[in-house]
This record gives C-alpha cells, structure tokens and sequence, in this order.
C-alpha cells in the first residue's frame, strides 16, 4: 500500500489596515459673517454652539482650524458641502482636507 503524507492547509488572513485619516481644515476670510461659520459647523459638522465659536475663533486668530478628523471620504465630503453652503450665499468659505500625519 502507497504511502500517503498529507500536510497541513494555512489559512491566511487578510491583513486589514485601518483607513487613512483626513483633516478638514476651516480657512479664514474676512468677507465671511462669524455667525454663518457658525452656523455652518453646527450644521455640516454637528458642533455644539460652544465648539463651533471655538473653532471659528481659532480660525480667524490663527488663519486656519482643523474642525475635524474623518476618512478620506468623509472628510472631502463634508469640506465641500460645508464650502458649497458659503458659495450658495455668496461667500467666500473655505474648507479643505489634508492627511493626518
């Protein structure tokens, strides 16, 4: 009788990494009313009435805010329906995305 040798089957896994995370990033402008920033980090972002005066404070002291941290498409997303909210009124809001270090 032939001798048979069998060996073990592996499975391998396949390694899952964590999505890359982005930041949106609020530039300041001086044509843009505080109250509408406001407005539109409540809104876009989900801020309480307290971080968003923050954050548009920060803004306007030091030029730019990081607002907030999502994924790649995430981020995008809200940068630009939140910089599409001050163009529908005529403003000249800016976000952006840049990845997290």
């Amino acid at each position: 009788m032939p001798e048979t040798t069998t060996t073990p089957r592996t499975k391998t896994l396949p390694k899952t990494e964590r999505p890359k995370l982005y930041k949106v990033i609020l530039i300041n402008d001086d044509f843009t009313p505080r109250e509408f920033v406001v407005t539109v980090l409540k809104g876009e972002f989900k801020l309480s009435e307290d971080q968003a005066q923050r954050v548009m404070i920060t803004a306007h002291r030091r030029g730019v805010c990081v607002v907030a941290v999502f994924t790649r498409d995430v981020a995008e997303t809200k940068a630009t329906r939140a910089t599409d909210a001050g163009k529908a009124k005529g403003y000249p809001l800016l976000f952006t995305t840049e990845p997290e270090e």
